[in-house]
């Protein structure tokens, strides 16, 4: 009786340490695709600031609803649920919504990040379009205005 119960003692610590592993890197995740057909057109050369920005403009309200469920699928699952952190991966709603945050997450979303050999977020353009990802930054910031 002893000898399972340390056998089980063992079993969850080496299940903790692997799902600890996992919490660590992100692994092999791979990004889904995003219909980004109702808005308006970038094109492959990035843009410095994001063209979806503001009230005002025609393809901010199509952009967020876009960008919301692009984000649920490709991003939540480090970033957090409605794009609040649970501190796996930074709380992009810090991102200032000007040139400076827009330079950041440019870089962030082309070239990745990746720690000791592993992954930690894959080169999001890679796999989406610069549209799905501005249309991402966009959700991101109206979700700002909540914190």
């Amino acid at each position: 009786m002893a000898k399972q119960k340390v056998l089980s003692v063992a079993a969850a610590a080496m299940t903790c340490l692997m799902l600890s592993g996992q919490a660590m890197a992100h692994g092999d995740v791979t990004p889904q695709g995003v219909d980004t057909g109702n808005l308006t057109p970038i094109g492959e050369e990035w843009v410095d600031e994001n063209p979806y920005r503001g009230t005002d403009n025609k393809d901010n309200a199509e952009a967020i609803t876009i960008g919301s469920s692009a984000y649920n699928q490709n991003c939540a699952r480090c970033h957090g649920l409605e794009a609040i952190s649970g501190g796996i991966a930074p709380d992009l709603r810090e991102l200032e919504s000007d040139y400076d945050g827009d330079e950041w997450y440019i870089y962030r979303v082309r070239n990745g990040a990746v720690r000791d050999g592993a992954v930690y977020m894959p080169k999001m353009a890679d796999y989406l379009s610069q549209e799905a990802l501005w249309a991402i930054r966009t959700y991101v910031e109206s979700r700002r205005a909540e914190m």
